[in-house]
C-alpha cells in the first residue's frame, strides 16, 4: 500500500501520528509537494479527485481519502492499541471530541493561516485576509473552551490518549505559523497538555 502525504501539512501528519501510535509499519510513503502543485496534476487527481492529501492507495488500486476514513480503516485492521473507542458508547464520545477538534479548532485555524500567511498564497487563490482574521477569533474561542476542558480531564476526549488528541495537537503545531502559543494566550492547561503530547514518539513525525 502507498500513503500519499505532504511534509508539514496537518492532515497527513494526523495519519502519520496515528500510524506511529499504533506501531503500523510497512506502508510506502509518497511525498506530494503542495507548493509545486503536485496535488493538482492529472496523475494525482486520478487517485484523489478533490486534490487533497492524505490518500491511501491499496494494492488493488482502490484509493481511500479523508483523514478520518483512513484512520478508521487502520483502527479496524489494527485494533490495538485502541485510539477510537472500545464500544459504541466510547466510540461516539471520542468521535464527538475529534469532530469538535477538526471542525471548530483545526478548520478555522487552517482557514486563518491559508488566507493570511503569505507563504501559503500559492495554495489559496485568492486569499481573503479579512475572512482569515475572523477565523483566528473562532479558533481562539475553541482553544479557550479546550483549555477549560483540560483543566478537569487529562486528555481531549477524557481519561486516555485518543485520536482527538492527535487532531488537536496537529492543530496547535500548525498554528505556530500564526505565532499561536497557548501559554501566551493564557491557556496554561492547553500548553501543559501540548507539551506532554510533544514527548510522545509520534509527535516527531
Amino acid at each position: 500500500m502507498k500513503l500519499y502525504v505532504s511534509p508539514r501539512a496537518p492532515n497527513p501528519r494526523r495519519v502519520l501520528m496515528f500510524l506511529v501510535e499504533k506501531n503500523i509499519n510497512g506502508l510506502e510513503l509518497v511525498n506530494i509537494d503542495l507548493n509545486a502543485q503536485e496535488h493538482k496534476t492529472s496523475g494525482y487527481r486520478a487517485k484523489s479527485p478533490l486534490a487533497r492529501v492524505p490518500a491511501l492507495e491499496f494494492d488493488d488500486g482502490r484509493v481511500l481519502t479523508e483523514t478520518r476514513a483512513i484512520c478508521t480503516w487502520m483502527e479496524g485492521r489494527y485494533p490495538t492499541p485502541n485510539l477510537m473507542g472500545q464500544n459504541a458508547e466510547e466510540r461516539a464520545f471520542i468521535e464527538m471530541a475529534d469532530r469538535r477538534m477538526e471542525w471548530y479548532f483545526m478548520l478555522p485555524m487552517a482557514n486563518a493561516i491559508r488566507h493570511t500567511h503569505p507563504g501559503l498564497a500559492p495554495l489559496e487563490q485568492p486569499q481573503f485576509p479579512d475572512f482569515g482574521h475572523s477565523q483566528v477569533a473562532k479558533a481562539r474561542e475553541t482553544a479557550a473552551w479546550l483549555d477549560a476542558e483540560l483543566q478537569r480531564q487529562p486528555w481531549v476526549a477524557g481519561n486516555r490518549f485518543t485520536i482527538a488528541d492527535i487532531t488537536a495537537f496537529c492543530t496547535v503545531e500548525f498554528a505556530r505559523l500564526m505565532r499561536f502559543k497557548p501559554a501566551d494566550e493564557g491557556f496554561h492547561a492547553l500548553q501543559a497538555w501540548r507539551d506532554r503530547v510533544a514527548t510522545r514518539p509520534s509527535a516527531l513525525v
